[in-house]
């Protein structure tokens, strides 16, 4: 199974992106392992991620996503519970 997900930057930036194990990829990018994008803007925090079958379907859903504007990528994350 492949997921995308999207992760939320120290400094407020979104980094979206696609994997078979999404919290073994979130280790990669906070031990400075992951996309180039995603070093040295940490914290990072996993805010959103989505099964999609098959390495096709993820990177078709990762392109959907990329043009996405901020604001409608911000409506997929759910807000956090008070």
């Amino acid at each position: 199974m492949w997921y995308l997900y999207i992760l939320r930057c120290g400094d407020g930036s979104l980094y979206t992106g696609i994997t078979t194990d999404v919290e073994k990829r979130l280790e990669a990018h906070r031990s400075g392992k992951g996309a180039k994008y995603t070093r040295g803007r940490g914290p990072l925090e996993l805010v959103y991620s989505e099964a999609c079958g098959d390495h096709s379907a993820a990177l078709r859903r990762e392109i959907e996503i990329k043009a996405l504007s901020r604001e409608e990528k911000l409506k997929l994350i759910p807000k956090p519970e008070a």
